[in-house]
């Protein structure tokens, strides 16, 4: 017996949103009546096909829902029994081993809760943490003869036909099938994998409980805003493609071609002619578990490195593409013997449309900047908020929650602390968590734990932000580009600070490329939209060219004095240089450092680029604007300093000391703003 399902063949990747059939209630329970006999089409997860077909089973619903409250209540009674008669150390064994053999017996959906409990250190003791690392893939494996049956009806053949080797036993058993290790005819070594069997059926009746559950919740638990239904049928959507192998090996190709260039990444080969729905042939990957720190530092190889190298990889999933791995647990992450992180198991991905990888860029900006307004606005671009919700009181909210997080660097946060925090504010306030969030929280929280697990000072953002920085430096997109004008500007002030430490960390980036920031940055500069950032460009170099004027000349003042013998006399006041001018030269000085310390830094190939420059009408009026206003400094400065001063001393009683000379009279506006 097998459950319905639709026959239509989605795009690879995309989001499957449940829609309301165009069919009366009879047809739907006529077709979810019949035991329907699967075909080679692609699994579409349908909710509404389920609510029809379990409708008309309540004892089988019952019968499971009991099957699975019976053994947690039986778990959480024995947990409240040791701890009153003091056996809780104990017994904490036994009890792990209790909750990880509960998991297994439930099947599929409960297994993946577990594995992702079996990444978080920093949650479960440890005692539990080992037994649930089990569950990755050392479940109890079906039988050999199911197996191999399953194999025939999808290849046509028995096994020893069609491959020239097949190991007698299962070399390991995860949650939706088991994997053989073979070898084809041809003599390439692979992995087999075989898919359980009822899968479809147990995991389609929990799938169903659950989103039963979550809509009675939904409805009544005022505190519960988001919409639930939606993040199970998000859940249900994933894991359905998840049971198809076919769609498996698309994305397995889809996502080496779109990070397989990356360092130190590897995606094993899908071996179509021995792939169909239930059995997957794929290159076989000798590695260690990243969890396994022993065994890979007796390779030689740097644990640290390979989690550095998979939150960059995630990155470039969640921000870059958008089409992301949602279940990158212990299991399906390897280290290579020559140093590669090897990505497994691409059943369940998902993808972030462009307008919200933008939007999470954004948030980072806002939040580094501490731009609550700014970042209240991101929540609501990225479906956390209505249009129509009120923001004001949300604002300062947001101000409070992150205050003692942006306390320290934001290096030192992590992707838990976050999350942790905001779920705090979600209760107070109408938030509402989107359904591909859930799934993206779990993919960089999953990540993160493995990372605390080979280093407990590990911090994912102070990885991640060389990363953002390179994007807003390097993206055209408008959205960004209009983020870096937010992080560089403040009150009409450019924020050398901030500029320097964008390059600081984005020259640490793998695939930073210079030449193209330079590139980008000119086109956008001499654009109609780079005009605000020429006006504020022209006033921080005629800042800067003053103060280094300035510099020279009282260096050498000081110097000529040194030599004509009049070091005792203190010379007649000048201009002095504000901090605030020298502080934006030594920003200036700095970023030369940094631009000389990039990799691929060539003064050469700027050198080209002036001639160039020089041609463009933008550069002539900037030049003019530049000369004019320093000549308006040069002629504040003389009037001031000089006629003044002198105006001054011809004026005021004998032996009376002079005050400072004030000129309210004199209205030069355009001095103020460049003497600012």
């Amino acid at each position: 017996m097998t459950i319905p399902h639709a026959n239509s063949v989605g795009l690879s990747g995309v989001t499957v949103e449940p829609q309301p059939i165009a069919a009366s209630p009879a047809a739907l329970r006529s077709a979810a009546a019949a035991d329907l006999e699967e075909d080679s089409g692609r699994l579409v997860y349908d909710p509404v096909l389920l609510l029809a077909y379990y409708r008309r089973r309540p004892f089988k619903v019952i019968a499971r829902f009991l099957s699975i409250v019976w053994p947690f209540l039986r778990f959480g009674i024995g947990i409240w029994w040791d701890r009153r008669r003091g056996r809780s150390p104990r017994n904490s064994r036994q009890r792990a081993i209790q909750l990880r053999q509960i998991l297994t017996d439930l099947g599929p959906a409960y297994i993946k809760i577990g594995q992702a409990l079996s990444t978080r250190p920093d949650l479960v003791p440890p005692l539990y943490l080992e037994e649930l690392t089990l569950l990755q893939d050392q479940l109890p494996p079906f039988p050999n003869e199911m197996a191999f049956q399953f194999i025939e009806e999808e290849l046509g053949d028995r096994p020893e036909e069609i491959y020239a080797e097949i190991s007698p036993k299962p070399v390991a058993a995860a949650s939706l099938g088991q994997v053989y290790k073979g070898k084809l005819k041809t003599g390439e070594t692979v992995a087999i994998k075989v898919q359980r069997p009822d899968l479809q059926e147990r995991i389609s009746l929990d799938l169903y409980i659950a989103r039963r559950l979550a809509a009675w919740a939904q409805k009544n638990v005022k505190r519960i805003r988001s919409n639930l239904v939606a993040i199970a049928d998000e859940f249900g959507a994933r894991i359905y493609e998840e049971m198809d192998y076919t769609h498996e090996g698309q994305n397995a190709e889809r996502f080496a071609e779109l990070y397989g260039h990356l360092p130190d990444i590897y995606i094993p080969k899908i071996y179509w002619e021995y792939t169909q729905r239930r059995v997957l042939t794929m290159e076989w990957v000798v590695g260690t578990k990243l969890t396994q720190l022993d065994a890979i530092r007796a390779q030689g190889l740097d644990a640290s490195h390979l989690i550095e190298v998979g939150v960059q990889c995630s990155l470039r999933q969640l921000l870059e593409h958008g089409f992301f791995h949602a279940d990158p647990h212990p299991g399906n992450l390897l280290a290579s013997p020559d140093g590669k992180l090897v990505y497994l198991d691409f059943g369940m991905m998902s993808e972030v449309k462009p307008y919200q990888r933008y939007g999470l860029i954004e948030a980072v900006v806002h939040l580094v900047n501490r731009d609550f307004s700014g970042l209240a606005h991101d929540y609501v671009k990225l479906e956390f908020l209505t249009p129509d919700t009120d923001l004001t009181p949300i604002i300062p909210a947001l101000g409070n929650v992150f205050s003692d997080a942006l306390g320290a660097s934001v290096a030192e946060l992590n992707f838990k602390s976050i999350t942790d925090q905001l779920s705090e504010l979600m209760y107070e306030y109408p938030f509402q968590v989107p359904a591909y969030y859930a799934l993206i929280i779990r993919s960089l929280v999953t990540l993160e734990g493995i990372a605390i697990n080979v280093d407990p000072n590990f911090k994912v953002l102070s990885k991640a932000y060389p990363y953002v920085s390179k994007r807003l430096l390097t993206d055209p997109a408008p959205e960004l580009r209009a983020s870096l004008q937010d992080l560089l500007f403040k009150e009409g002030r450019f924020r050398w600070n901030r500029l320097e430490n964008l390059l600081r960390n984005a020259k640490d980036s793998d695939d930073y490329d210079l030449d193209r920031v330079l590139d980008q940055a000119i086109d956008f500069l001499f654009s109609e939209r780079g005009t605000f950032i020429r006006d504020r460009l022209v006033d921080e170099i005629v800042k800067a060219v003053d103060t280094l004027g300035r510099n020279a000349i009282a260096k050498a003042t000081d110097q000529f004095r040194q030599r004509v013998g009049l070091n005792g006399r203190k010379p007649p006041a000048s201009g002095a240089v504000t901090s605030t001018d020298q502080q934006s030269l030594e920003h200036i000085q700095r970023i030369w450092g940094i631009l000389q310390e990039t990799r691929g830094f060539d003064p050469g190939k700027i050198l080209p680029l002036i001639p160039k420059l020089l041609t463009k009408p933008e550069t002539q009026r900037m030049g003019q604007q530049i000369a004019s206003a320093l000549a308006q400094r040069v002629a504040v400065r003389f009037i001031r300093e000089v006629l003044l001063a002198d105006d001054a001393k011809t004026t005021a009683p004998l032996n009376q000391p002079q005050p400072p000379a004030k000129h309210p009279q004199l209205s030069l506006p355009s001095a103020a703003i460049f003497e600012r």
